[in-house]
């Protein structure tokens, strides 16, 4: 991918330092927010929680496009450069605060159905994801930049690398997708992995009728608990149930003797919690 570079520009190095503790790692390119931005399919009609604001290049090419913009920052020592850099942009509530302690409800109760945009930090990927996809919040699309593998994890399917209850959780309510690979040259500082720009809209229903939404989650979690172990085994374990019964449960659901968990779908894990419902 060719750089294009843009206007925006990270703080100076008199007036800032890149924190490794929050694991920033800013974006500089105008032309690449842009093209995130587009990618993420936000519009005027929309509203916007950005999480990670940090110099502020995406806020602004957020808020040039959308009806409202909220933008969390954790570190303080930004917040004067963003009230200069967003000075224009009267459609955007700066926001400080970690976004993992937040009262996210009651913050983006105002914006009414909103979207997700964020460039979060490596560390924070899975512990974010999870609490974004309880289901409870009326997100409408969710668009992050993370490492390329933990975008992989995101997307992968039953017997691929990486797939987990990551995948499981963000498949039942979103169908994430891969839009663009970005390598490291183009963050500063340039982070040791390349990162890809992951885009989730929201489904207007999941891609499964479980009668137990719980109980199906619970049932993927314990496929995942120890993956060199059967379906069975698992089951078992998690359940506290006897042999004869799990495996009663997998032939009722036609789930061959012997498979992994890590080999089920999203639709057998709703078949086998199903099956247990009853």
């Amino acid at each position: 991918m060719n750089k294009v570079h843009g206007k925006n520009r990270p703080p100076k190095k008199e007036t800032f330092r890149h924190k490794r503790s929050l694991g920033q790692n800013f974006l500089t390119d105008d032309a690449l927010f842009e093209q995130l931005v587009d990618l993420s399919g936000v519009g005027p009609e929309d509203a916007v929680l950005e999480i990670g604001a940090g110099a502020g290049g995406m806020t602004k090419a957020l808020s040039a496009r959308c009806r409202r913009v909220a933008a969390v920052e954790v570190d303080e020592t930004l917040l004067p450069i963003l009230r200069v850099s967003l000075e224009r942009c009267r459609n955007v509530q700066l926001v400080h605060g970690d976004v993992m302690r937040l009262n996210l409800p009651e913050l983006t109760g105002p914006l009414g159905p909103f979207h997700i945009v964020a460039n979060i930090p490596y560390y924070l990927t899975t512990d974010l994801m999870t609490l974004l996809l309880n289901g409870a919040m009326p997100i409408q699309s969710i668009s992050l930049m993370v490492q390329k593998e933990a975008a992989q994890r995101i997307v992968a399917r039953p017997g691929e690398e990486g797939y987990g209850m990551l995948a499981v959780r963000a498949q039942y309510y979103y169908d994430p997708q891969i839009m663009l690979d970005v390598p490291a040259c183009m963050f500063t500082p340039p982070p040791k992995v390349d990162s890809a720009f992951v885009v989730m809209p929201r489904r207007e229903k999941p891609p499964v009728n479980a009668r137990d939404e719980a109980l199906l989650f619970k049932v993927a979690a314990a496929a995942f608990a120890m993956r060199r172990k059967t379906m069975e085994n698992n089951l078992i374990a998690s359940f506290r149930v006897s042999r004869e019964q799990a495996a009663a449960w997998l032939k009722q659901c036609g789930i061959a003797e012997g498979a992994r968990g890590e080999t089920l779908s999203l639709r057998d894990f709703a078949t086998i919690s199903d099956a247990m419902a009853e």
